[in-house]
């Protein structure tokens, strides 16, 4: 919709022309339990009163509302004909004064896509729960707002639903009353403190709420008081273990207390665990969202505990990065999810019994950055954000996982001390204001001495990843002559950075354990720099460059150590040390440098005593993108069926009850083909089978189905009985996914016009069934929906918004026939269509060059086998 995509250029003219002071925002959501019956959308009512002012009396604006309709507009007493200045997502605003009121009244659509107020309708008990999703510029969906994150103001929420409704939004609860115009309730909540549009938030609904209390004794001797609350739908409430997410959330109020010096500033803490959420979570100060899928069904890994501490502490970071003090545009979107996500991993570390947190850390968030950071879309960690469209694809692996890593770089270049004090001083001298890069870098020069701007040109201000290589000379006695580390960047961004990295020399012990026996830290800086430490030391038989995991880079190996990890990976005792070499030997394959066949049996050999349940499961997953992207063709049934042999090795093996062994069962049903492991499955399922220790539980048992799907071993009935022992929103869809899943051309042509063809799908059930339509041994049903992807994509962007758009655009491409062919048609799609929306080119580029550095990769593989 034209005005929809609010650019950088706009939001910089309206705040230097407007100072907005309050909003005053009333929902009225008793529709939401209503019939819906109409040809359009279901809507409520939003009333909103916005004051604010203008440094130039007389100058035109505009306020942002998208919306089916408007029913009055009011400027300052003067009525404005809403046909006349409103055209769907702006409402103009001529002849300010200096100080001015705007009143609108309005019908907004409930979503079902996860953006704006999203309405779902739960098939367990037909009960109706809301909730909103905003960033980065969906508030408008809600209320009229000026919706760009450096207008910050106080808002007054009133939110008028049915009587047995929870209701909850930023600030407390500051009265109830009943509702005027029939039943229903009108709570009032308190105002806030300044905040920006995206981080307001309400959720409404008949939700389960768990409370605690959070109490601190302060410097001053005062004692902080914050209430806490959990909630999720009443269908989950059986399963919710509020206690855990209580406890989690208390420790990391210690340790931010006890780091920042600047007391939380929200007042209560509530955390919403909610359906069809498209996200993780969402910081909304006094009102964290999360998604439902936290609230574990069955059994799963401490690695999904440690997940879940994770994104409760990530966004409890954001209280202060983001919340208290907010980045002017998101150019600066790094200024908030970049500290949150080295924050999250720091305090998980330091203050949960998740201890090994920055093995999670080196293992699965820099996965995600170095993925991202190759693509032909990486960028700067301050990146150029031209529009909202940029904005939404920026929250990606190197505003987050990338730029963690630079932070983690910069207190081991810096110092924690200083890096802590820093955010001290920041939090005091922005509170509630907005920030730019410059404001930052300010205060960590004070305190570290340190020249902050070079770090900042040469990690925040310079796109992609380096690679580091030791090179390594030794005498006849057998002691190192020269250890040098080369540093390597890509041509496309051919930056080298200063680089402050552990290196340690490895060998085996009596016992036959890979030990480090030498390790010297040093910066580095170049194309190459002698770690004169090392020298004189004994011959290693592994050098790792990266030890202990300091800096952000590809790490590579030299002959000898590769051919040690190649022989004797299961060896290397120190967890986080292992995690690196797994991660690197990944790297290499998907570099085209190390073939997909032998990564895939450093697998079979080694990963059976992988210890870290999360390196187990990355790993893991590793394995089946090179089984299924990277193996030359003629090679992937055999080395599936190797992989699947081994899986059910490793699971007859694991530890009874083990997370490992839940680990293991996951993974061979997502390798199954073979009739007698069909068989197997089946018999888990209807229990005429049995693995000492395995708890089949309903969320297994969606597991096992999928797997039985895919292969044709089962059918709609057998689907739908499922469904009926799980007749749940979780359990519908799963269903969706394994109807889609389905070996048949029918069902394809089914599933992708239930997705490309229509909009009546909820954004959860988008998901599940392009999840299930894409099977990666379906590539012959699959290969009449390459060319119709490449019609259809445009019109799926300017009709859908911007988060279907996405889910299908990335979702649908034909990756899976992994072929000449296909890179073929991407490159004659992107060279045909110049002038295509940015953002929709942009993932179309990621989608090719996955898809060419796959075909490497298979080349790789081929010419393994000669």
């Amino acid at each position: 919709m034209p005005g929809e995509n609010l650019t950088r250029d706009e939001a910089r003219e309206r705040a230097r022309l407007l100072t907005v002071d309050a909003y005053d925002v009333a929902l009225d959501v008793r529709s939401a339990v209503e019939p819906h019956t109409g040809p359009g959308p279901r809507t409520f009512r939003s009333t909103t009163t916005v004051r604010f002012r203008c440094a130039e009396p007389g100058a035109s604006t505009f306020a942002d509302l998208v919306a089916p309709s408007v029913t009055s507009v009011t400027l300052n007493g003067r009525e404005l004909d809403p046909a006349a200045v409103f055209d769907g997502a702006r409402i103009a605003l001529d002849g300010l004064a200096a100080e001015n009121e705007l009143t609108v009244d309005a019908r907004c659509a409930y979503s079902r896509t996860g953006e704006g107020l999203h309405h779902f309708a739960d098939p367990e008990d037909g009960e109706v729960y809301l909730y909103t999703q905003y960033e980065p510029a969906d508030a408008r969906r809600v209320f009229t707002t000026f919706e760009q994150p450096d207008l910050k103001a106080p808002f007054t929420f009133a939110v008028t639903a049915p009587d047995h409704w929870t209701v909850l939004s930023n600030g407390t609860e500051a009265r109830r009353e009943a509702a005027t115009g029939g039943s229903g309730t009108t709570t009032h909540f308190t105002p806030t403190l300044p905040i920006s549009t995206y981080i307001t938030a309400v959720v409404a609904g008949p939700y389960h709420y768990e409370t605690d209390t959070y109490r601190r004794t302060l410097p001053d001797g005062s004692v902080l008081e914050i209430p806490l609350g959990a909630l999720c739908r009443a269908g989950l409430a059986k399963h919710f273990d509020a206690d855990d997410i209580f406890t989690v959330t208390k420790q990391g109020l210690d340790f931010f207390h006890d780091r920042f010096d600047y007391p939380y500033p929200f007042g209560k803490y509530d955390q919403a665990f909610v359906p069809e959420y498209n996200i993780g979570a969402m910081e909304n100060p006094g009102c964290v969202t999360f998604r439902e899928e936290f609230v574990f069904r069955g059994k799963v890994t401490r690695a999904s505990y440690e997940q879940r501490a994770n994104v409760i502490l990530h966004e409890m970071a954001h209280m202060w990065f983001g919340d208290l003090v907010t980045m002017e545009w998101w150019d600066d979107l790094w200024l908030k999810e970049s500290f949150a996500d080295f924050m999250g991993a720091f305090s998980l570390v330091g203050a949960t019994r998740f201890t090994d947190g920055w093995i999670t850390f080196a293992n699965r968030r820099k996965s995600w950055a170095y993925r991202a950071d190759q693509l032909p879309s990486t960028h700067p960690v301050t990146a150029d954000i031209r529009d909202l469209e940029d904005a939404k694809l920026n929250f990606d692996g190197i505003t987050y996982a990338k730029g963690a890593s630079a932070l983690k770089q910069l207190v081991a270049y810096a110092g924690q001390d200083a890096f802590l004090e820093g955010a001290r001083r920041y939090f005091k001298r922005h509170a509630f204001g907005n920030t730019r890069l410059s404001d930052l870098l300010a205060v960590l020069t004070e305190t570290s001495g340190r020249d902050m701007a070079a770090w900042s040109r040469a990690w925040l201000e310079t796109a992609g990843v380096n690679t580091l290589t030791p090179r390594l000379t030794c005498d006849a006695a057998g002691h190192i002559t020269e250890l040098a580390v080369v540093q390597e960047a890509p041509e496309s961004h051919p930056a080298l950075r200063p680089h402050r990295i552990a290196v340690g020399l490895y060998r085996r012990d009596e016992a036959g354990a890979l030990v480090r026996y030498a390790r010297a830290e040093t910066d580095i800086d170049g194309p190459r720099t002698v770690v004169g430490e090392l020298t004189g030391a004994e011959r290693p038989e592994l050098v790792l460059v990266n030890d202990d995991d300091l800096t952000y880079c590809k790490l590579r190996f030299d002959e000898s150590s590769l051919a040690t990890l190649r022989e004797h990976l299961g060896e290397l005792s120190d967890p986080l040390a292992r995690a690196l070499c797994w991660s690197a030997l990944w790297n290499l394959t998907r570099d085209g440098l190390l073939p997909a066949r032998d990564y895939l049996g450093l697998v079979l050999r080694f990963a059976g005593a992988e210890t870290d349940i999360g390196v187990l499961q990355m790993v893991q997953a590793w394995a089946l993108s090179a089984l299924h992207h990277y193996a030359a063709p003629d090679v992937r049934e055999a080395a599936g069926a190797r992989l699947a042999e081994r899986a059910l090795t490793e699971l007859r093996r694991a530890e009874p009850g083990s997370g490992h062994q839940l680990a293991w069962a996951r993974f061979f049903a997502q390798l199954a083909t073979a009739d007698s492991e069909l068989r197997l499955l089946h018999g888990l399922l209807d229990g005429s089978a049995r693995i000492d220790g395995l708890d089949v539980d309903q969320e297994l048992r969606w597991t096992f189905l999928a797997s039985l799907a895919a292969t044709g071993a089962a059918d709609e009935s057998v689907i739908a009985a499922e469904l009926a022992r799980d007749d749940t929103a979780s359990g519908k869809r799963h269903q969706v996914r394994c109807l889609a899943a389905r070996p048949s051309a029918e069902v394809k042509a089914d599933a992708w016009a239930a997705v490309v063809d229509s909009d009546r799908l909820s954004n959860a059930l988008v998901e599940a069934t392009i999840a299930g339509f894409d099977q990666a041994g379906q590539r012959e049903l699959l290969t009449p929906y390459a060319p119709r992807y490449f019609e259809m994509i445009e019109r799926i962007w300017q009709e859908r918004s911007i988060e279907i758009g996405m889910a299908i655009v990335r979702g649908l491409f034909p990756a899976t026939q992994g072929d000449a062919a296909t890179l073929k048609a991407t490159d004659a799609w992107l060279a045909d269509r110049p002038d295509a929306a940015p953002a929709l080119r942009r993932l179309v580029l990621e989608a090719r060059d996955d898809l060419a550095r796959a075909l490497r990769g298979q080349e790789c593989d081929t010419r393994a086998a000669v």
